[in-house]
């Protein structure tokens, strides 16, 4: 199997290579450079402030104080490890895949998908759009993130088309089995619902199935060890389990690695280029089996409700605090009243890197026009966005405190 995929990318090499390794801008590289295009890209994400920040966001359950409770840091990791095996195995280019997998979700919000819906009504009630954490990934990784050249300019990250296109078209929602990367070059921008896109490259497709694998597993592993789930649950799962891997399973062996190693290998057995990336049938209606057990017993558990009025209340107050701001003549000099010192200064230092621009090493894009409400909003949903959950909380904190 390796062979052949290895020996149709090679086929088709030249007439895509050029596309998939453009960038918008050159970016800076050393006189003795050693490292290929996708590792320049896996570097820059893996240096950048929001891959660091991942690791103070909820993956599903919320600001744990269990250490092995798995956050968003832990959970891109995951994928990367899972689409590096495949591509391994079917002689795919690993350090592509390495560097969508790290970056899918660099513009994911605070508290999970939670926080992502919450921000989706703001959005749309403000700025009459839609938020989705896959466009707001690839408008971070275009846009927000920058790294300093030698000279300590801030640049953005310029990243290629191939691994921009695998992070904005990653979700891993997929309901059909067999997937193929799709064939034209759009503009990424431009797509409104990334569900209606496959990436451009195989190694984009296997990302997309790798985030599926990655957090079905984990998310089973951390409801047992919090105690989510109820015996009966469990037993329902191993029951599922058993009927589909036609094998003896105990409930202390439900974990992450048996699905994780189930998955992989089935995928790796039952994909081709001519038909594409794919599992038996018995694996894949195992896989969408797994994903109405979580949505059913965890993802809708009665112990999450607590925890998404609270998430509600944490972003709607930084929200309308920041927005009462919007009809003063002058943000800036009234943004200076605020009472909240850690949100002041956060959100002073947004507008200077984003809007205002005043110092010299700032050479990244200027994004804001804050004396338009539309744009100043926009800069309070950004910042939102790309808060950590701790971060977050300390702010509402002391919005609140006298």
């Amino acid at each position: 199997m390796k062979q052949i995929f290895k020996k149709f990318k090679a086929d088709i090499r030249h007439s895509d290579w050029l596309n998939q390794i453009a960038r918008k801008e050159p970016i800076y590289k050393k006189h003795d450079e050693i490292r290929s295009e996708f590792e320049h890209d896996y570097n820059r994400i893996l240096h950048s402030l929001a891959y660091r920040r991942l690791k103070h966001k909820t993956q599903v359950f919320f600001a744990t104080e269990n250490d092995h409770i798995c956050t968003r840091i832990e959970h891109v990791n995951h994928v990367n490890s899972i689409s590096y095996t495949i591509a391994k195995n079917l002689g795919l280019n690993t350090e592509l895949t390495s560097a969508i997998a790290i970056g899918h979700d660099l513009g994911h919000s605070p508290f999970g998908h939670t926080g992502e819906k919450i921000l989706s009504e703001i959005v749309t009630r403000e700025l009459k759009e839609h938020f989705r954490h896959e466009r707001n990934s690839l408008y971070f990784i275009d846009n927000i993130e920058t790294l300093p050249n030698p000279d300590r300019e801030e640049n953005n990250l310029n990243l290629t088309y191939a691994v921009r296109d695998g992070i904005i078209c990653h979700c891993g929602e997929i309901d059909e089995n067999f997937i193929r990367p799709r064939t034209e070059i759009i503009e990424l921008e431009s797509i409104e619902k990334p569900y209606d896109y496959l990436p451009y490259t195989w190694e984009g497709c296997v990302v997309k199935i790798s985030d599926k694998i990655a957090y079905l597993g984990r998310d089973i592993e951390d409801a047992i060890s919090l105690k989510i789930l109820s015996p009966e649950q469990l037993e329902e799962l191993r029951d599922t389990l058993q009927n589909s891997l036609k094998k003896q399973i105990s409930l202390k062996s439900i974990n992450n690695t048996i699905l994780i190693h189930e998955f992989i290998l089935d995928l790796i057995k039952n994909s081709n280029p001519r038909d594409g990336l794919a599992l038996s049938s018995s694996h894949f209606e195992l896989m969408n089996a797994i994903k109405c057990f979580n949505y059913e017993n965890i993802y809708n558990n009665n112990r999450l409700i607590p925890y998404i009025e609270y998430t509600r209340l944490i972003i709607c107050t930084i929200f309308n605090t920041l927005a009462g701001f919007s009809n003063t003549s002058d943000i800036e000099t009234n943004l200076s009243s605020l009472h909240c010192s850690t949100l002041k200064a956060g959100f002073s230092e947004w507008l200077e890197k984003y809007s205002f621009q005043r110092d010299e090493r700032f050479k990244n894009k200027r994004i804001y026009d804050i004396s338009d409400v539309k744009q100043y909003k926009r800069a309070i949903i950004d910042y939102i966005s790309g808060m950590t959950d701790r971060y977050a909380i300390k702010i509402f904190k002391e919005i609140n405190s006298f």
